[in-house]
């Protein structure tokens, strides 16, 4: 028991005091006298936010754009990171351990630096991508749609922290006995029927805790779209439940509405992580 002390002294004072204080201001509201001379007055509301923010176009519309990504990114970024792992495994990939840290170095990165990095990338007339893009296409560069929102976050992401998933893959693979890999070669198994029938099936356990982690971090999902929304006319200020909450607690100053939506949307996250937990016991 003494050696949990340290995690539960942390977890209450990073998690349960946070919590409970955003569901205290979750019941408040600052209000100003009809002239509005009188100054901002604290009111306790009750439950008046998480009805205001239940009923708000905007939060609402933020999980269906978190949503349509999360179906887009969450298959890209795991694919890619199994078919990258499964190559370096296999050895037909030549500096396999210097490729593995070329791809876990944009994991390092800060999110802020990645999305100011694509954000050159991203604008044209200084863009050497954009141009290759344009020259491809035959169009012109736009990022005012949802879809072509939703691309461009999700490539900044994939890039980001698919390396971080080839480390989990690597190091799964790592523990199947070469044993096992031997006596499916020995039985006429090539490269491909080995990846698909032997080492995905036995690594299905780091599968799902990749998924579980992607899945939350797509939920949480704020600095790359924030930054890129000066490129992406398609971004709005509340565009994901993150970017909502931000809205609400800093430029309309509205800490309560902002309290009760981040509770809403950490009972959500809440639910995602355990049906993505149940799921993996099936």
């Amino acid at each position: 028991m003494p050696f949990l002390a340290p995690f539960f002294l942390v977890f209450g004072v990073f998690t349960i005091l946070p919590l409970g204080y955003a569901a205290y201001l979750s019941l408040f509201s600052e209000q100003s006298s009809g002239l509005g001379f009188g100054g901002a007055r604290t009111v306790f509301v009750g439950l008046g936010n998480f009805t205001s923010v239940l009923s708000d176009a905007d939060f609402l519309g933020s999980f269906g754009i978190i949503g349509i990504y999360c179906l887009f990114y969450i298959p890209l970024m795991i694919g890619a990171a199994l078919v990258i792992t499964l190559l370096l495994d296999s050895g037909l990939a030549v500096g396999g351990r210097f490729l593995q840290l070329v791809y876990y170095l944009p994991n390092v990165v800060p999110g802020l630096i990645a999305a100011i990095i694509w954000l050159y990338l991203y604008t044209p007339g200084i863009s050497p991508l954009v141009d290759v893009v344009e020259g491809l296409s035959g169009a012109g560069w736009s990022l005012a749609s949802l879809p072509a929102s939703i691309v461009a976050v999700a490539n900044v992401t994939i890039w980001l922290h698919v390396g971080y998933n080839v480390v989990i893959f690597f190091a799964a693979l790592q523990a199947i006995p070469r044993e096992t890999l031997e006596a499916a070669r020995v039985d006429g198994a090539g490269q491909v029927r080995v990846a698909l029938s032997v080492k995905l099936p036995m690594i299905r356990g780091a599968i799902g805790i990749a998924v579980l982690m992607t899945i939350v971090g797509a939920m949480q999902l704020f600095a790359e779209p924030m930054l890129l929304s000066s490129r992406a006319p398609g971004i709005d200020s509340t565009w994901t439940p993150n970017m909502y909450v931000y809205q609400k607690a800093f430029t309309d100053h509205d800490f309560g509405v902002a309290a009760a939506a981040a509770l809403v949307f950490a009972v959500v996250i809440g639910a995602a992580s355990w049906g993505a937990t149940r799921a993996r016991r099936w």
